[in-house]
């Protein structure tokens, strides 16, 4: 297990390097740069700022330079929002993120499984149907159209919820951002589980389980649910960065502070230490939540660390 596990996490290294590389080009690439909107400056104050932040410098000097600057845990300043660093705006946004994002995962999986389950015990019935027909809705539907309806829905019209804002400890600003960020999951884990759990049902050990005389209950729990939720594990991982990287509309349409708004900003404003960082940010994310999973999988199927070590 120790081999597997060091071979995953040597794995995500180059990722992570490609991730930081990529953006890297691809931010310095969007046509504009940081101070072209600011109409006002002069040429010579605009050179200035470019040589304050080093863009006046070859691009493959500046990449050594943002390098070794990561490597001491350094994103730089904000090029836009001359008063932060981009450690800053991190340590203020990702709490938000991460917030709403573990709420929003708890959501999906503590719904979608029991609901999949059950849509998959009671086969062509009409809760069958009609958990099926929701979750493909669920589905079809994106998070930033189901963000401004609920906003629109239950605070402007019915004014049960807050439109918008973030206040700490307040519960009430992050219903409607958790179930508009946790639908779409929660819709393909209730599809996943039921298909998962009806293959499952149609293996020669069940038949041989109800044969026995066991409880159906006790046939569910003990030779249904385990290999039956095998591949809902490996789904979690990218469902829970869908969920992070899907948090940027729901974020900013509800106006929270979290990561996702101040990427769109940094993006508009072409803000490069800002973006690269958010954008390292939520790939260490993606990657550490996929590596927990394939250890998890390594863990719980042997035939995977053995895969691995061939």
């Amino acid at each position: 297990m120790l081999r597997y596990a060091l071979a995953r996490i040597a794995g995500a290294v180059p990722t992570l390097f490609a991730v930081v590389t990529l953006a890297f080009i691809l931010v310095r690439l969007a046509p504009g740069g940081p101070f072209d909107q600011e109409q006002t400056l002069s040429p010579e104050v605009k050179a200035n700022l470019d040589r304050a932040y080093g863009l006046d410098r070859p691009i493959a000097e500046q990449y050594l330079k943002y390098l070794n600057a990561l490597a001491h845990g350094d994103f730089g300043p904000s090029m836009r929002l001359r008063d932060f660093s981009v450690n800053e705006l991190l340590a203020e946004g990702l709490p938000v993120s991460l917030t709403i994002g573990g709420l929003a995962l708890a959501l999906a999986v503590g719904l979608g499984l029991p609901l999949g389950v059950w849509a998959a015990v009671r086969r062509g019935s009409a809760l069958d149907h009609l958990l099926m027909g929701a979750a493909a809705a669920g589905i079809a539907i994106p998070a930033y159209v189901t963000a401004p309806v609920f906003a629109l829905l239950f605070a402007v019209h019915l004014r049960w919820l807050p439109v918008a804002g973030w206040e700490r400890g307040r519960a009430s600003d992050l219903v409607l951002p958790v179930v508009a960020l946790a639908l779409p999951t929660l819709a393909y884990l209730m599809r996943l589980v039921r298909a998962s759990v009806l293959e499952v049902l149609s293996k020669p050990h069940v038949r041989t389980a109800e044969a026995k005389g066991l409880a159906p209950a006790v046939v569910l729990l003990r030779h249904v649910l385990p290999p039956a939720l095998a591949p809902v594990l490996g789904y979690l991982g990218p469902a829970a960065a869908a969920i992070l990287t899907g948090s940027l509309v729901v974020e900013t349409v509800f106006g929270l502070p979290g990561m996702g708004r101040f990427l769109v900003q940094g993006a508009l404003n072409r803000d490069y230490t800002l973006v690269m960082g958010k954008v390292i940010v939520y790939a260490l994310l993606v990657i550490g939540l996929n590596l927990i999973v394939d250890l998890l999988h390594g863990l719980i199927d042997p035939r995977i660390r053995h895969g691995e070590r061939t």
